[in-house]
């Protein structure tokens, strides 16, 4: 049997620009574009659709989501997608490099937001790291999202680790809740903050990226925080 395949959803309501994705992907081995949809609402019906097909598994890993879209833009349409589909991870797309947008997308529990120019290597490599439980910014955004928790004074835009996948909001996070988490634990989330990846962090702390995988999901589960982009903004936060 070959390697599993990471399966793909393209989304924007440009059939040209979907296309091009798709010559993107199709010489990438390990990675297959599975459908294709021009709206939001129409890309929560391929997922239906997917699912069934799959009986009754995700049928789709990551979805590349557009943001201004006719009907269902795709905040709203990654929000419905984190709360009915949790195996499947979005990273939305835009040629718009706005800090509304990316804080939209993080509070809809996107795990990625890159701009539209971005280089196909990075594309890949986005879809890549989301897929293994890791999340991919565009670094634009991570520079002004970093800066703004650090200054305090505009950090409030980007709060998504208080907002439930739904909307619903959560008592903010205190440093009372460090409690929780083991020392290496610790160690690991303060690495998470510096912006270090996986194989990074177990160079680190010497330990192999599968432990690292691990003891990442549990800070994870352990804090109720999406994915990295939350434990990085959760971290900066609390003073870590």
């Amino acid at each position: 049997m070959g390697e599993p395949q990471i399966r793909v959803m393209l989304v924007d309501d440009q059939e040209l620009i979907r296309t091009g994705f798709r010559l993107v992907l199709l010489s990438e081995p390990g990675i297959t574009v599975v459908s294709e949809a021009s709206d939001g609402q129409h890309a929560l019906d391929e997922l239906t659709r997917l699912r069934v097909e799959d009986e009754n598994g995700p049928g789709c890993d990551i979805v590349l989501m557009d943001v201004r879209m006719p009907g269902m833009n795709g905040i709203a349409a990654t929000e419905q997608i984190v709360s009915h589909h949790p195996d499947v991870r979005v990273i939305v797309l835009t040629t718009f490099d706005l800090d509304e947008y990316a804080a939209g997308a993080i509070q809809a529990g996107a795990s990625g937001f890159l701009l539209k120019d971005a280089r196909p290597t990075e594309l890949v490599d986005a879809i890549r790291r989301v897929a293994a439980g890791d999340a991919a910014m565009a670094p634009s955004v991570t520079k002004r999202l970093l800066e703004q928790i650090r200054d305090g004074g505009s950090a409030d835009t980007f709060t998504a680790s208080t907002t439930g996948a739904a909307g619903e909001q959560h008592a903010g996070p205190s440093s009372e809740a460090f409690a929780v988490l083991t020392e290496r634990e610790q160690e690991v989330l303060r690495l998470i903050a510096e912006g270090m990846n996986n194989a990074e962090i177990g160079g680190t702390l010497f330990l192999s990226e599968s432990t690292v995988k691990t003891h990442v999901g549990r800070v994870l589960s352990k804090l109720q925080l999406r994915d990295r982009v939350h434990a990085v903004i959760f971290a900066k936060q609390n003073g870590m």
